[in-house]
């Protein structure tokens, strides 16, 4: 992953890593100094319509979404996009294993019964979003109807209604308890909260301080592109590889690439950021799927990051045109991304 940044020198010069402590020092105290009045809200929210969060649907399907996922009281524009990621990683040419097809991975027997004419062209194309996202929608909504009378969160029961079968969910008065399902359903809510706009303060990140300790600890270093610190590569990274390593030396797994790191949390706005997050870049502003670069926020409009060949990791701005926006990683929103990248059925 490249980006286009000036370097800074003067902190990678002789004795100049004790002035990149304190300097990193400033930051954080200044930050986190101007953010105390952010953390007194954490995790309040206020109530009212969910929005997605800015570019983590491509443009071209964000108005599918956000419409379609308001069909029903059970789902949210930012349920059905974590369903959506999960299942297809947004590619509308998937195919899986288990013959299931399209952006939403209908089988063939259950988009017979289930596919709607989204566009009202005439046709139910399983392969077009236009149909297969409406068509999800409308599922999910039918198995929300069947399980309505169960005890429970009613998303939940939905999502586990669409793994387990309704008939299980109506057994066990909730989500049953197989492990597959209880998996399915915990992934998912997890997944809706990288897709919604936050209506609330994000709290503060639990692992920040040491993802920056580890960052700050590689200042200097030069990049390789595909780099993950390993051995027989001198300890070199990119960027995103630079931020795995960091948040797993404080036991957080973050996937490979940036652009699926940018769904591994919450996003808070550019006057929210506090050190830790991960900072994203991009040419096109409406398409997480096409982040290119990422780095670690440290404060005071500031990031570490690994730019580009012949250069090495350092202290730079985040106050570029190609910034896209951040991520407050969590435990749980790094547990729930997929473990093989999404859309990659062969």
């Amino acid at each position: 992953m490249t980006v286009r940044r000036a370097g800074k020198a003067w902190l990678l010069t002789g004795g100049a890593f004790g002035l990149c402590a304190g300097f990193l020092a400033l930051l954080l105290v200044g930050t986190y100094a101007a953010a105390a009045g952010l953390l007194g809200g954490a995790g309040s929210a206020a109530v009212g319509t969910v929005s997605l969060a800015k570019g983590a649907v491509p443009a071209m399907y964000q108005g599918l979404v956000q419409k379609w996922g308001n069909l029903c009281p059970a789902i949210n524009p930012a349920l059905l996009a974590a369903q959506l990621y999960q299942e297809s990683g947004w590619n509308p040419r998937a195919v899986s294993p288990a013959d299931a097809r399209g952006i939403a991975q209908f089988i063939p027997g259950t988009w017979a019964s289930h596919g709607v004419d989204g566009d009202g062209d005439g046709d139910r194309d399983i392969w077009d979003p236009k149909d297969a996202i409406p068509s999800a929608a409308s599922y999910d909504c039918a198995l929300a109807g069947y399980v309505k009378k169960v005890p429970g969160d009613p998303a939940s029961n939905m999502l586990a209604a669409y793994n387990a079968g309704a008939y299980a969910v109506i057994k066990y008065g909730g989500v049953p308890p197989y492990r597959e399902t209880q998996n399915y359903v915990r992934i998912i809510r997890s997944l809706e909260k990288s897709f919604a706009r936050p209506q609330g303060r994000v709290a503060p990140s639990q692992q920040a301080a040491g993802a920056i300790h580890f960052a700050q600890g590689k200042l200097g270093t030069p990049y390789l592109w595909g780099g993950t610190g390993t051995a027989a590569q001198g300890g070199r990274f990119d960027c995103s590889g630079l931020t795995q390593a960091a948040y797993l030396s404080v036991g957080v797994e973050l996937p490979r690439v940036a652009n699926d790191q940018y769904n591994a949390g919450p996003h808070p706005r550019r006057d929210e950021l506090l050190p830790g997050d991960l900072v994203f870049f991009s040419d096109d502003l409406t398409n997480s799927r096409a982040i290119r670069h990422v780095g670690i926020y440290v404060g005071g409009g500031y990031m570490i990051d690994a730019p580009r060949t012949g250069a090495v990791i350092r202290f730079t701005r985040i106050d570029t045109p190609d910034y896209f926006g951040a991520t407050r990683v969590t435990k749980d929103g790094a547990a729930a991304l997929p473990t093989r990248p999404p859309g990659t059925w062969a």
